[in-house]
């Protein structure tokens, strides 16, 4: 992960009317709560505190990268930023537009700065009426399951402190406890040999493509249709097919349209998976690190693609998740061990190629920090790529997705007028 991007996702409050609090009052008390429940939750997830440091040996020859807790660390950082702006003009537009960017920190950075920078930055920027915590997060630390087992720990930990007036106190009861043992295969650890001699070697400076991104939504029971016509036709004749699987081979199979590829165009469907549960034994949830992995469809051409109906795409989309079992990760790892590589995101994305990223499992919404629920999740600038979709909790809830879509301007133009993708979509709406 050391030439990819910080994690960047936050979420956007409403503040409380002004005929309930002193707006200048309100911001300085929730500061500093931040601050403090901050500093709380950073003795549980103390990694986030510390710096990258890289050792080189020349007998034998060795390059690591490790994180250093103790020395060089001026600990996280923790920003407080004003946009006059309102949460309307970040939320109406069509597009989610470019000045969301600027509400995180570490724009731009990949994960590899974090030899200098922090590993867990917090930007709270005060809009006229609203409030983002947008949190960059080093992707080497840890994966989305990781990043949001922190965020659901700072605002649980907000809470207590609030409703119980706690000082600074590092025993604030949580109700997962980060596991920061490493998980290495058997004969494997703790450093790992990376075959290079300088950081040029193997980081690059991805700068993204000229694109639109779109949030799109998709209600409950626009999924629970997909996943019965996947499962209805396919020749397997299975309820086994997911609704993530079913809604992302529906993804797959429209931007293909959408893209207007030749027919003997090779295209694939990727998605990011966590091992944890599928290691023998399992890694818990609570683990803190990288868990997470990419797996992929067979490339197929577009004609093909597209001539076979959802649920001939949604099979093969289940069948790469279901082959992700202890054995083949434990075969990749292996694989890797011998042959260590740094993924480039120029690489790891192509033109042809839809990759579904982050989890609408993720508790995103429950993270309220005295605000009530927030009004929407939104991401940064970091690994964007045409063909990236991000997937969020549903505002509502209740197996509801937001998919926020990233391709080229005529991409979209071509799925906004892509009647059988708008017919299972709708325009996200954060107006509540």
């Amino acid at each position: 992960m050391l030439s990819v991007h910080y994690i960047q996702k936050g979420l956007l409050f409403k503040k409380p009317p002004t005929t309930l609090v002193d707006q200048h009052d309100f911001i300085e008390n929730l500061l500093e709560k931040l601050k403090h429940s901050l500093s709380l939750t950073l003795f549980h997830f103390y990694p986030l505190a510390g710096r990258l440091v890289t050792q080189k040996t020349q007998d034998p020859p060795s390059y690591a990268v490790l994180v250093d807790c103790n020395n060089n660390s001026d600990g996280a950082r923790f920003i407080y930023a004003t946009l006059d702006m309102t949460i309307s003009d970040i939320i109406s537009p069509i597009d989610v537009p470019p000045i969301v960017h600027s509400l995180f920190d570490h724009h731009k950075a990949v994960n590899h700065d974090g030899h200098t920078m922090p590993l867990l930055s917090i930007q709270v920027t005060e809009l006229l009426d609203g409030v983002f915590i947008g949190c960059s997060m080093n992707h080497t630390i840890g994966d989305g399951t990781s990043y949001w087992n922190f965020f659901n720990t700072w605002s649980e930990i907000f809470f207590q402190t609030q409703a119980q007036g706690l000082e600074y106190d590092a025993t604030v009861p949580i109700s997962r406890h980060p596991i920061h043992n490493r998980w290495f295969p058997d004969g494997c650890g703790p450093l790992i040999n990376l075959p290079f001699k300088h950081e040029d070697e193997f980081i690059d400076r991805f700068e993204s493509p000229k694109l639109r991104v779109r949030i799109f939504h998709f209600s409950a029971e626009s999924i629970a249709k997909l996943k019965a016509r996947a499962n209805s036709e396919s020749k397997s004749k299975t309820s086994e097919i997911s609704s993530f699987q079913s809604l992302s081979a529906h993804v797959w199979r429209s931007v293909t349209r959408a893209r207007k590829l030749p027919n003997d165009e090779i295209t694939s469907c990727k998605l990011a998976i966590s091992n944890r549960s599928r290691l023998e034994p399992p890694l818990p949830h609570e683990y803190f690190g990288n868990a997470v992995d990419v797996v992929s469809t067979a490339g197929f051409t577009a004609g093909e693609l597209l001539e076979k109906d959802l649920g001939w795409a949604a099979w093969k989309v289940h069948v790469a998740v279901a082959n992700q079992n202890d054995k083949a990760v434990r075969q990749k790892l292996k694989e890797w061990l011998k042959l260590p590589v740094v993924y480039q995101l120029g690489v790891h994305f192509d033109p042809c190629t839809v990759t579904m990223s982050s989890s609408p499992r993720f508790n995103m919404y429950g993270n309220e920090f005295g605000m009530g629920k927030a009004v929407a999740v939104l991401s940064g600038y970091a690994n964007k790529n045409d063909g990236n979709v991000t997937a969020y909790q549903g505002y509502e809830g209740e197996g509801s997705i937001d998919l926020e879509i990233c391709l080229s301007p005529d991409a979209v133009s071509a799925l906004e007028s892509d009647e059988e993708f708008m017919e299972a979509a709708s325009v996200a709406n954060f107006l509540h």
